[in-house]
């Protein structure tokens, strides 16, 4: 069988092609929006979707070989993400599964992050760290569901590195800019550490780290240092808090921010501690991508779940532990 799948959450606006036979992801398209200064405008995100929609659906077909008309299922994303570029993808969803007469799943956005990583690595139940944009969660599958065993209280990961990179005057996306830059350090600041359990609160660092660069005493590459050993510390922290809870032996990265050398580097030397293992998958599957729109989609349909035209609504604030899980 083979499977389109959109993703459109974001500032990234992806088509994949994947066929469930010998697990093959036949094409994965992805175009992100991005600025040299300044963050994202919702409206001007729906732009860029629209304006590259159709010739990343020709290079995702192209690419494949395939006719349209191959395609034996449409997925998109339908949660959580924003509204204004979560339509434009629903939107092109509906409209193919109506011209094609192709049967239509709505997938969420952060369940497909584990199942790719299940799709392409050897991993089997793990616990996911999953910290992107406005996404920071750690996820595992427990009596039927997959469940949020600790979250952000308030800022995503990602926003927060986005946030910090524009104070610095970096640009969008900052997490590779600040990556950058902490490879020049070796300087730690003393930063706020806040984990509560296994949630963890990025605002009143936030906070402080405004403080800091108004009073341009630091440079750059020390705070940018520090504010990666602090961020990823809390994190790995909490993941291990969840592997412990839920006696899992296997970690997952993903989300744009897993694409961070250092953070690998510190959930591997923490699991290889703990005699477990740390899954990362390439970086086109780590940020929001189709590819994993598809397999989600591909493992729903198999499992008897269907998306009508009247219910492939967006679904902006759909929590990871509202999806009744069939497939598993």
């Amino acid at each position: 069988m083979i499977c389109l799948g959109i993703e459109s959450t974001a500032h990234s606006f992806s088509i994949s092609i994947v066929s469930d036979k010998n697990k093959k992801v036949l094409s994965n398209i992805i175009n992100a929006y991005k600025t040299k200064t300044g963050g994202l405008i919702p409206s001007k995100l729906a732009e860029h979707h629209v304006e590259v929609l159709d010739i990343t659906l020709r290079k995702a077909l192209t690419k494949t070989g395939i006719s349209i008309k191959d395609v034996d299922l449409i997925a998109f994303s339908q949660g959580p993400g924003l509204g204004h570029t979560l339509r434009i993808g629903a939107g092109l969803a509906r409209s193919l599964s109506l011209l094609l007469n192709k049967p239509l799943i709505g997938v969420n956005h952060c369940i497909a992050h584990l199942e790719i990583g299940r799709f392409l690595t050897r991993a089997k139940d793990p616990v996911l760290l999953y910290v992107s944009g406005a996404n920071t969660q750690v996820i595992a599958y427990e009596a039927g569901k997959y469940r949020v065993f600790g979250e952000t209280l308030d800022i995503g990961a990602g926003n927060f590195l986005d946030s910090f990179a524009r104070e610095l005057d970096l640009g969008f996306p900052g997490g590779p800019r600040i990556e950058a830059l902490a490879k020049m350090s070796r300087k730690y600041i003393k930063l706020p550490y806040s984990v509560k359990g296994m949630d963890i609160s990025l605002g009143g660092l936030s906070t402080n780290l405004k403080q800091k660069i108004k009073s341009k005493k630091y440079s750059k590459n020390d705070l940018c240092f520090s504010v990666q050993e602090t961020v990823f510390a809390m994190l790995v922290e909490v993941a291990e808090r969840a592997m412990a809870h839920t006696d899992k032996n296997e970690l997952l990265l993903g989300g744009g921010v897993a694409c961070n050398k250092r953070l690998q580097e510190m959930c591997e030397i923490m699991t290889k501690e703990r005699r477990a293992k740390t899954f990362v998958l390439p970086n086109e599957f780590l940020v929001d991508n189709a590819a994993m729109i598809a397999v989600t989609g591909l493992e729903m349909f198999k499992a008897g779940m269907r998306t009508s035209i009247k219910d492939a609504n967006i679904r902006p604030y759909e929590r990871t532990d509202d999806v009744d899980v069939r497939w598993r």
